[in-house]
């Protein structure tokens, strides 16, 4: 059994401030599960569907090699990928973060004096996935297979997805910061125990750096049962507070974040989280999404909220998604809440509004209660230079 402490779900359990996360610290996420897609044709398979360019699987790896040599121990590897599947309308509705397990020929043979030999041949990728919609989303998969040779299944109880954050994991990475051996982590030396132990079976898991940004810190699937490296017990924490540490930066993540079938991934922040490809070709609801990206112009998207009392002092107040955003200067609804815990949230906001100095934000029906909506600093410059632009015009 891994040492994980199963924590009642409650804010108060909870760290208060994202920023007293000093030290990286480890969160079981329990609202992910692990799929498994396997079979020659699961590249085409997804190309067709994921907004990702996922022939990226199908390349070589690169030439960067770990600096620890053992058998079970990758010489080369191939980053996860975030993506996700939309309806043909182009609206949101799963999301994945697909990984590929090293192939025995990029890892060194037991004896550790050559590369490992091929047995199998069969190609395969993992995903983790919301876990709320684990059944419903394993059936879409499977209606759009139709003839192709590639299966789909549940491997959830096998295998456990897990973060790694805070600390020095909040920042940028920098060559100094990350060894070219740190597919487990920035520090500034390399744990080679922990690195031996983070592949420490005939699949070889490892932590990866997030997709996304590399301001939330590593990402990995490891098996069920069983504690990750460089997670000591006093560092294992409630998913919560990582759920704070993504609405901190402004993140939404899984179906009930983004809202399935309704939300347009553009104004979810999913270009800038790595998870379109407008190069690729087709996809299911391609059409809108090329579309609304050649207009150039989004005027919502999803913001960090923080909840204040009349003083200004941030409170935790329970805050219901779908509660409308109102500013008091002009009485109008500019936005709703999508996800909060405790004295954090996020908002789909018209950012014309809600990026104002002299906004005074309010949640409709709950007084005294102030909503102070923040622009992320990983957020590129263009994207509220040009909507400033677009309405200075109008």
């Amino acid at each position: 059994m891994h040492r994980f402490k199963v924590i009642p779900y409650t804010y108060r359990n909870l760290r208060r401030h994202q920023t007293h996360i000093d030290q990286p610290v480890a969160s079981l996420l329990k609202s992910r599960s692990v799929i498994r897609f396997s079979g020659p044709d699961t590249i085409k398979f997804l190309q067709g569907l994921l907004t990702n360019d996922v022939r990226r699987f199908e390349e070589p790896v690169g030439d960067e090699t770990t600096y620890l040599v053992a058998p079970n121990v990758p010489t080369r590897y191939t980053p996860p990928m975030y993506a996700a599947l939309l309806t043909p309308q182009g609206r949101f509705l799963y999301d994945l973060f697909l990984y590929r397990p090293p192939r025995p020929q990029e890892k060194l043979d037991r004896t550790g004096s050559g590369p490992g030999s091929d047995q199998n041949g069969t190609f395969e990728l993992f995903a983790d996935v919301d876990s709320s919609v684990l059944d419903e989303l394993l059936q879409t998969f499977k209606r759009y297979r139709l003839r192709s040779k590639v299966e789909i299944e549940n491997v959830a109880e096998d295998f456990s997805c897990w973060q790694r954050y805070g600390g020095v994991l909040s920042g940028k990475s920098s060559s100094a910061e990350e060894p070219k051996a740190a597919s487990v982590g920035w520090s500034a030396e390399v744990d080679l125990p922990a690195m031996a132990e983070s592949h420490g079976d005939e699949i070889g898991w490892q932590w990866f750096k997030d997709p996304r940004l590399d301001c939330l810190g590593l990402r990995g699937i490891f098996k069920s049962g069983t504690t990750p490296p460089l997670v000591e017990a006093d560092k294992e924490t409630d998913e919560g507070n990582y759920f704070l540490w993504r609405f901190e930066t402004g993140v939404a993540e899984g179906s009930n974040e983004i809202p399935k079938g309704v939300a347009m991934p553009l104004e979810y922040n999913l270009a800038g989280l790595n998870a379109i490809s407008f190069d690729k070709g087709c996809y299911v609801g391609q059409e809108l999404i090329a579309r609304t990206h050649h207009r150039g112009v989004i005027r919502k998207r999803v913001l960090p909220l923080r909840f204040l009392d009349d003083s200004g002092k941030e409170v935790d107040q329970k805050v219901a998604p779908d509660s409308d955003v109102i500013d008091n200067s002009s009485g109008k609804k500019i936005g709703t809440v999508t996800a909060a815990l405790g004295s954090r949230g996020l908002g789909l906001l018209r950012l014309d509004e809600a990026l104002k100095v002299s906004s005074s934000l309010t949640i409709q029906g709950q007084d005294g209660l102030k909503v102070k909506a923040i622009r992320p600093g990983w957020w590129p410059p263009e994207w509220y230079e040009e909507h400033q632009q677009h309405s200075a015009v109008a």
